[in-house]
């Protein structure tokens, strides 16, 4: 079906107005800097202020000629100030104005991935605490191991994106920086203090050091915590894509009304949006790889990372805001079938109490190899086909000569395995914050 994106404000965030905007807001402020020090004329700092304006499509023009998108911004906005525009850009670089954005964009858009993680976290709190003490059989190697509950799978999701979410606040206060350095990073133009004002207002951190540029290191992280971010989203919507297969069912993403799952089989219910998380996971896996490449540029600046970031950084956020949107649609939606749990549990004939029937006839004092084998021969039988495992148990002479008809029977309680559950709940889901 078509999806609706709902949110505009991450793709705002990386457009040509929001862009040239923030570069705009960097001149002015740091020619009030530069006036505040008595290196331009007060008075021109503030006609600047009044005056300077910007033509998205001129600057376009421009640039068509100029092949510079920066020499291109400042011609335009020198047009709109007129004879004061020899103070404008002074003593600035193109990456001074470039790499500061870029610190205000990335802020902008952290924020609203804060927020989108922040809404999953809630969602799969509220899905966690409705299920439980909902019994499923948990599986290893993709075979049925022993029973848990749903509540304590999305509790692993729920601590997974909690862990997200510092990695992000972390990422996002490092990448949220500025510099107006100049061409090198000696501030051989201009003064430190101007690149401190400027920053302060924009509500970025000065870079301790820079050469023309911030250094990639700087990016490379962050889209590394996007594609984190990204691959914990492909864990979780693959395990709803196993949930939801016919052999299982024991859990479906959304299907609405009118939705079709196939153009020729009009039965078919995919999970389609939890393969279109997977998929756009690789995407961020691979944006982040290209981010790792631009680290190493020569001496103080090339420009082979610029390219690429301009689409790699936009594009991860925007892809990243998609999926957290519709993975909360799929939590908040999602169809679980305890009756289908509790059926698919039971398919195996009670093998899964094996581990709790060796561990008794270890207490009554076999050898671990020896119980073991034991506990296989009757568990392979009832693999096999050949009835129940209590009943294999019940039967086999050598096992009852060590436990009783009842001590068999009251192994075979799924109370045993959830008496921990509420301790598990209590320091993840049920914590304080």
């Amino acid at each position: 079906m078509i999806e609706r994106y709902s949110l505009p404000e991450m793709s705002a965030v990386w457009k040509d107005d929001f862009k040239f905007r923030t570069m705009l807001e960097i001149e002015l402020l740091a020619a009030e800097a530069l006036a505040g020090r008595g290196r331009i004329p007060a008075a021109a700092a503030s006609r600047m202020r009044k005056k300077a304006r910007f033509d998205v499509d001129e600057i376009k023009r421009i640039e068509e000629s100029t092949n510079h998108d920066i020499v291109a911004f400042v011609a335009n906005v020198s047009a709109s100030i007129g004879p004061d525009a020899q103070y404008f850009h002074a003593g600035l670089t193109s990456s001074d104005l470039l790499d500061t954005t870029l610190g205000v964009q990335l802020k902008s858009a952290s924020a609203i991935l804060l927020r989108d993680l922040e809404r999953l976290l809630s969602s799969i709190k509220r899905l966690a605490l409705r299920h439980k003490r909902t019994v499923c059989i948990g599986r290893t190697h993709g075979v049925h191991a022993e029973p848990l509950t749903f509540g304590l799978k999305l509790a692993v999701w729920y601590e997974e994106t909690l862990r997200n979410i510092e990695r992000l606040k972390t990422s996002a206060a490092e990448a949220a920086q500025g510099k107006l350095s100049g061409a090198v990073g000696t501030y051989s133009n201009i003064d430190p203090a101007v690149e401190l004002f400027v920053c302060r207002r924009l509500g970025l951190k000065p870079a301790s050091i820079s050469t023309q540029i911030i250094q990639r290191d700087v990016y490379a992280a962050y889209l590394c915590v996007l594609a984190l971010i990204g691959g914990s989203l492909e864990k979780f919507a693959m395990e709803i894509r196993h949930l939801q297969r016919t052999e299982v069912l024991e859990a479906e993403e959304p299907f609405g009304k009118g939705q079709k799952g196939s153009s020729a089989m009009p039965h078919k219910r995919n999970p389609v949006i939890c393969e279109r998380i997977c998929g756009l996971s690789r995407l961020l896996r691979g944006n982040a790889q290209v981010a790792m490449e631009n680290i190493a540029l020569w001496h103080e600046r090339d420009i082979s990372h610029s390219s690429n970031e301009r689409v790699i950084i936009p594009d991860s956020t925007i892809v990243l805001d998609y999926m957290l949107h519709k993975f909360i649609s799929v939590v908040e939606g999602m169809k679980v079938s305890p009756e289908r749990m509790r059926e698919n549990l039971e398919r195996t004939g009670g093998l899964i109490f094996s581990q709790r029937v060796l561990l008794e006839l270890m207490e009554k004092g076999l050898p671990r190899p020896k119980a073991y084998d034991m506990v296989q021969r009757c568990a392979m039988l009832t693999w096999k086909g050949g009835g129940v495992f209590l009943d294999n148990l019940l039967a086999d002479r050598e096992v009852a000569s060590y436990l009783s008809g009842e001590e068999l029977k009251r192994i075979f309680d799924l109370d045993y395995y959830l008496r921990n559950v509420g301790r598990i709940f209590k320091r993840t889901v049920e914590k304080k914050r």
